[in-house]
């Protein structure tokens, strides 16, 4: 069976002890050294190295004092080789054969962990229930332990020889007692074939078996291996010592044959798969060590041990959150990168989760040898680079997989997708978001029958509707690793929520703190009342109904703590507040200014990300006790508390759903930290009947929104579909619709009209439009009508534009070509700032007019282009009535236009926030929004062959939206998890490059750079190694690409 728990198993052998101390060879040494190896590395971990050696520091002879010794390795040899001289060369040919074996896979296989283990004793079988080795010495290894130590012992020039003899040899066969001798060695030669080979089979065997009785010719049968040896130490000082580790070497096997074995065990329907659920011991060591790891919870044993797993069928598994649903995907994509040498593709929803997933993962691939792609912004290559030796695992938000399955179905790459994961499951039924994701996963299932799909969630509920549309498994369990009480408060009484009781809950108890009349008016719902009964030794999360209730409930808790608050980890809290004024370059909010002293801060999408960073940072590590946010932190990133107090039942204007209710509790009681979770929802006397059945309702189900959102939701699909020749005709496009979530919910969502309705409005509107077109296509006297993609349609298509501003970016590129102002970057800024911003913007018109003034002739000019006359901005600004007609989407966008160009020439977005009177977040938001744009609108650009000149232009004014800091942080900034802040640190530090980062010693970055852990430390270093590796990949795959031989030169047969 498969091991559930994580087991310490220490590595180590005898034969790496200091040299000087190994006792002399006893009678056994006369044996074959070869034949004595034993073949105690297949599947058990490596060798340990010595920390007292050095593979590479080792001396060449061997580190003996004589040639004269008795324990000399001419002595082993001559004692080896005068009873049975045939034996003996038999064993150096298959020695030599072995050393070569290892040295080729070596470097082969990927780079391996160099760790010294104990040198206190050797594997051998024992018990393996549940994973454990049992790990004993035995004395007489060190008789068995010589042959190792003389393979590894031997200089370049004894390899050199041993590569001489293995030559094949004909024309000598031995004895037939000879023969007889040489099959009672072949099972161990088998186990050295077996120790060395990537992957062991049966040709290993035969090879083995061959070895033993073809022995050498005539010619090398004359020489004495010792006269042998003997020139070869003489001439081993002018000899190059190899560069590659020995012990390194086996290592890789080692983890190499786990691979294999892993394989074969997840191709078969066996439950028992292998060392680690089918993947080798190394990954239980890495989880261990990267993440603290120990033991799997039951849950995620039997969920990974599941049949349909085992014969790769689809799966929905349901949790509680923070049941550890996360660590069961990340098993199952190491065994998809490692064991079916597939690609992995991890879809998330938001791009701080995307980040974050790439930083934690990239410490595995660099150990196991794989690639990490982050998909998110502007970030990812449509298609992506295809790789021939390492997989890659692409992490991407919802838009990005889309665009990036969209590009492997194109070039006919949707097979290499061996595993898709969904995290948040749940997304399909909300917005746009939603269906996007309908149609990435829908593509999948009808182009890729060999790519499972893994989806995952806390609230889901109409689970049936989501298997047929998945055709997938599912497995739910009701588990948390720290138990949570809910509780409602109503006035200063507190029931704790209980589905038994008739109304919902029953009463717990009543609040005992003492309010004065001043604390009363302030603070009507006793917050601080709550707060104060766990902070500081413990943390608790506030989620309020909007950002400025943030703010206001950290203010007001701060005004009436005790004084005493502001003692904790004083010094930690002042560090934190000079961070901050780092990062607003000598600003601070004052909110954050007032609160931080105590131990309080608010988080919402009003802080840069640098901001948002740092105070999630601070609040990890317990500087920070207190934070009063808002609902997107119970999507976003990990941040539990001891308590969670639900200010108000809402979230903006809207009640609260029982979806956002439990995600949000779900953030109390942490893991390995606390023995239980609260939460308290405050209710106020008139939504009481609404809470009770918001507690008692079950959860909310999930819909297609394919209809809802028409344009971004089925004509966007429509598009894709005869624009990918997925479906080229309406029966196949009706065929298609059938296997969505709206195909199996058809009956509840489209009750006005058919499916086959649907799909004939919507392809006749994209005809409309101009981005589809009919062919009729006649053969054998019989007519066939087919749909067919126009080059708007591809453009619009390929590069994710909604279709409700297709052909308006279109004419305004178009319109851009007769006068393209390229003295700035003002005018290629408008053709990128993003639609859908527009209609949320609401210029301030004196600062409009001022910014406008700034503007040099030419850059004036660009207003005049779009239809924003300064008269009108001017007019605006007096008051004045207007009587033409200006679009007001195009002032509007213009005028996100000067914030994004001012953006660019300052680089700071709080002196920007400032000048435009623009809270940070919004300046941030428009920022990332115009990177994501730009990104789209270069792709939209390269397929049509009137928008050339675009291409460089968009490809610099990305990475620079991307980015926003000066040209040599760019590269820092690749790095994930590396911000604008960081990236100065590192800068001025010395660290100016990617090299420089990847070349890193962690403990030395860590005493550099300030406030920076050593866990943080080591994922900067592991996440730029990654960043580079992926890069000189792709330069190797571009080089071999352009270097390969055509197979059709003219003239060739």
């Amino acid at each position: 069976m498969a091991e559930p728990p994580f087991a310490v198993r220490r590595r180590s052998r005898l034969g790496s002890a200091r040299k000087r101390s190994r006792p002399p060879a006893g009678p056994s040494a006369a044996c074959s050294p070869l034949a004595l190896k034993r073949a105690n590395t297949g599947g058990e971990g490596a060798p340990a190295q010595s920390p007292y050696c050095n593979d590479s520091e080792e001396d060449m002879f061997g580190d003996y004092d004589s040639f004269c010794e008795d324990d000399s390795l001419l002595a082993q040899v001559l004692d080896t080789e005068h009873p049975r001289p045939q034996d003996a060369e038999t064993d150096v040919r298959a020695a030599g054969e072995f050393v070569l074996e290892s040295l080729q896979s070596g470097t082969d296989h990927r780079k391996q962990d160099n760790r010294s283990t104990s040198d206190m004793g050797v594997i051998c079988g024992g018990d393996t229930k549940h994973g454990f080795r049992t790990i004993e010495s035995d004395p007489l290894d060190n008789q068995e332990d010589l042959g190792d130590s003389l393979l590894d012992e031997l200089p370049s020039s004894q390899l050199l020889y041993f590569a001489e003899m293995c030559q094949p040899s004909t024309g000598y066969e031995g004895s037939a007692g000879t023969k007889k001798m040489d099959v009672s060695k072949s099972s161990s030669l088998d186990k050295i074939w077996s120790a060395s080979s990537p992957c062991p089979d049966s040709e290993h065997k035969n090879r083995s078996t061959e070895f033993s009785s073809d022995l050498k010719s005539d010619s090398c049968k004359n020489t004495s291996l010792t006269d042998h040896l003997k020139n070869a130490l003489t001439e081993n000082a002018k000899a190059q010592t190899l560069k590659v580790s020995k012990t390194k070497q086996l290592k890789e096997a080692i983890l190499s044959e786990e691979i294999c074995v892993a394989r074969k065990a997840i191709g078969s329907s066996s439950v028992d798969i292998g060392p680690f659920y089918g993947l080798p011991s190394k990954v239980k060591d890495l989880f261990r060590q990267l993440r603290g790891i120990e033991t799997l919870y039951e849950w995620q044993h039997d969920c990974l041990t599941l049949e349909c797993l085992q014969q790769r069928k689809n799966l929905i598994y349901s949790l509680p959150t923070s049941g550890g649903k996360t660590l069961v995907a990340e098993i199952l994509i190491l065994q998809e990168l490692l064991c079916m040498q597939k690609d992995v593709l991890m879809i998330l929803p938001y791009v701080a989760i995307v980040q974050e997933k790439v930083w934690g993962l990239s410490s595995f691939g660099i150990e196991l040898g794989f690639l990490v792609e982050e998909y998110a912004g502007s970030k990812g290559r449509f298609p992506p680079i295809k790789r021939r030796c390492k997989k890659s695992l692409y992490i991407a938000t919802i838009e990005k997989g889309h665009m990036l399955v969209n590009s492997l179905i194109e070039t006919d790459r949707i097979g290499d997708l061996g595993l898709v994961v969904v995290d948040e499951l749940h997304m399909l039924g909300e917005g746009s978001r939603g269906a996007t994701l309908e149609m990435t996963l829908a593509k999948i299932l009808y182009t890729s029958k060999s790519t499972h799909i893994v989806g995952m969630s806390a609230t889901l509920n109409n689970v049936g509707d989501l298997q047929k549309f998945l055709q997938a498994e599912y497995y739910t369990k009701n588990f948390r690793p720290v138990e949570l009480k809910e509780y409602i408060k109503i006035r200063d009484t507190i029931y704790e929520v209980d589905s038994k009781a008739e109304n919902g809950f029953t009463f717990s108890r009543l609040l005992n703190f003492k309010y004065s009349s001043n604390l009363k008016k302030a603070d009507p719902d006793h917050i601080i009342a709550l707060v104060t009964e766990v902070i500081p030794k413990y943390s608790c999360l506030i989620f309020c109904p909007t950002k400025k209730n943030c703010e206001n409930v950290a203010s007001m808790v701060c005004k009436y703590l005790n004084k005493e608050f502001r003692s904790h980890r004083e010094k930690e809290k002042q560090d934190l507040i000079k961070d901050l004024k780092n990062i607003g370059n000598g600003s601070v909010c004052p909110v954050l200014k007032q609160t931080i002293p105590f131990g309080v801060a608010y988080h919402h999408s009003g802080l840069t990300n640098d901001e948002r960073k740092s105070i999630e940072e601070a609040y990890s590590r317990g500087v920070l006790c207190l934070l009063a946010c808002t609902a997107t932190l119970a999507a976003g990133v990990n941040l539990p508390a001891r308590r969670v107090i639900l200010r108000a039942p809402y979230v903006a204007s809207d009640f609260l759903k029982k979806n956002q209710y439990k995600q949000m509790i779900g953030r109390a009681g942490r893991a390995g930290i606390d023995n239980a979770g609260e939460s308290i929802l405050i209710a106020q006397e008139k939504d009481k009947h609404l809470v009770q059945d918001l507690v008692t309702s079950p959860l909310e189900n999930c819909y297609s929104n394919l209809l809802l959102e028409f344009t971004k939701g089925m004509q966007n699909l429509l598009l894709s579909l005869v624009g990918l020749r997925i479906a080229v005709t309406q029966e196949e496009v009706y065929d298609f619709l059938c296997h969505t979530l709206l195909g199996v919910q058809q009956q509840l969502l489209s009750k006005e009209k058919s499916l086959s309705e649907l799909v004939k409005d919507g392809l006749e509107s994209l005809i409309e439009k101009g981005l589809l077109k009919v062919k009729i296509m006649e053969k054998n006297q019989n007519s066939r009508i087919t749909l067919a993609i126009t080059r708007l349609g591809k453009a619009t298509y390929k590069g994710s534009i909604d279709l409700s501003y297709c052909n308006l970016l279109y004419k305004e590129l178009k319109k851009g070509l007769e006068g393209l102002v390229l003295e700035s970057s003002l005018h290629l800024l408008y053709l990128a700032t993003p639609y859908d911003m527009v209609s949320n913007c609401s210029p301030d018109w004196m600062i409009y007019l001022r910014q406008f003034n700034q503007l040099s002739a030419a850059e004036q000019t660009v207003a005049d282009m779009v239809g924003v006359p300064e008269s009108f901005i001017a007019k605006k600004a007096s008051g004045q009535a207007i009587r033409k007609n200006v679009d007001s989407a195009s002032v509007n966008r213009l005028y996100l236009s000067f914030i994004l160009y001012t953006l660019l020439k300052e680089t700071s977005i709080w002196s920007v926030s400032e000048k435009f009177n623009l809270s940070r977040g919004y300046v941030q938001n428009l920022l990332t929004s115009a990177a994501s744009f730009a990104s789209c609108v270069l792709h939209f650009c390269e397929e049509l062959e009137e928008f050339w000149v675009y291409k460089a232009l968009l490809t610099e004014l990305t990475k620079h939206l991307t980015y926003c800091v000066k040209t040599e942080l760019i590269p820092l900034m690749e790095v994930a998890g590396v911000l604008e802040a960081r990236a100065n640190q590192l800068y001025n530090a010395g660290y100016k490059t990617l090299a420089h980062l990847a070349n890193a010693n962690p403990e030395t970055l860590m005493k550099t750079i300030e406030h920076l852990s050593r866990r943080q430390a080591k994922q900067i270093v592991s996440s730029a190694k990654m960043l580079l590796t992926e890069k000189a990949e792709a330069l190797q795959e571009e080089v071999e690409l352009l270097l390969k031989v055509p197979t059709d030169i003219p003239g060739t047969s």
